[in-house]
């Protein structure tokens, strides 16, 4: 599917080994009432988002499966994402292999449809890798991937296992486009995830962006995720509101024109509000 003809919630990306992914799923990133993550992840679901994205960081993976529990809905039509966090990672291969059970246990789940390693750790990323390939190789995980790697960093991975990951989850919106990595992802057969696509909700700092929305009669937020769809990534965006999560969802009805990507590719700064990768 091209990026351009993603036209419905429903539709997904396939991964390198096949797995289907849902181009939009929601971020749940801070989320920590449990009330109020309960209430948004039961409003996605009801719309139709199939993906939830959370971490052990995060401290809400009980909630998210309490959430998943009560949804109703069928395991094998959700896509459940988390991440091993920098300490386990660094604490070693058998470390990062009990954490993901941890993970496991919080979600009340048998199995990951993503597990990702959170950061990259100097020193420490390559035997966590090694340790999300026994998961994958075993079914634990359905498919693994890195957040926040630069193209040097799965370099390393691959080239030390022969293992390319599915998925590179990294912060990409209209002021910091990541073109560089985003072809070279894309050149190595690499999902891109976007999170902070909507800039933690500074979109109304970028002037042009307003007149681009009004010519499609869509908000600031829509035009940055499609924009983001458009460019070949998964989006996950936050929000813990009924009418922001309906909001990010109404992205699938129209397609944003060549001048217009290019306009919005052209407000890149390379800024980011996360800690450069190597560190």
């Amino acid at each position: 599917m091209q990026s351009a003809d993603i036209r419905s919630i429903a539709d997904s990306a396939v991964l390198n080994n096949g797995i289907r992914m849902p181009w939009l799923g929601l971020g749940v990133f801070l989320i920590t009432d449990p009330a109020e993550l309960t209430a948004a992840v039961s409003t996605a679901l009801q719309i139709g988002y199939r993906s939830i994205d959370t971490a052990d960081i995060y401290g809400n993976e009980q909630g998210v499966g309490d959430a998943i529990r009560v949804s109703g809905l069928a395991r094998e039509d959700l896509f459940i994402t988390t991440k091993l966090w920098n300490e386990r990672q660094a604490e070693g291969y058998e470390a990062s292999l009990k954490a993901f059970e941890n993970s496991l246990k919080k979600l009340s789940l048998d199995y990951l449809d993503l597990y990702l390693i959170h950061w990259p750790i100097e020193g420490k990323y390559v035997t966590a890798w090694r340790a999300l390939i026994k998961l994958y190789q075993e079914g634990r995980a359905r498919a693994i991937g890195v957040s926040n790697f630069s193209a040097a960093q799965i370099d390393e991975l691959i080239q030390a296992t022969g293992v390319v990951p599915a998925v590179n989850q990294i912060e990409l919106n209209p002021l910091r486009s990541q073109k560089p990595l985003l072809a070279y992802c894309q050149d190595k057969g690499i999902q891109v995830e976007a999170y902070r696509p909507l800039l933690r909700g500074l979109l109304g700092e970028v002037p042009s962006l307003a007149e681009i929305a009004a010519r499609y009669g869509k908000t600031l937020a829509q035009i940055a995720l499609r924009w983001a769809l458009q460019n070949g990534a998964v989006v996950i965006p936050k929000s813990v509101h009924a009418e922001r999560i309906r909001e990010n969802a109404d992205i699938f009805d129209f397609v944003l024109s060549p001048a217009d990507m290019a306009a919005i590719d052209a407000l890149n700064r390379d800024q980011s509000f996360s800690p450069p990768p190597k560190t």
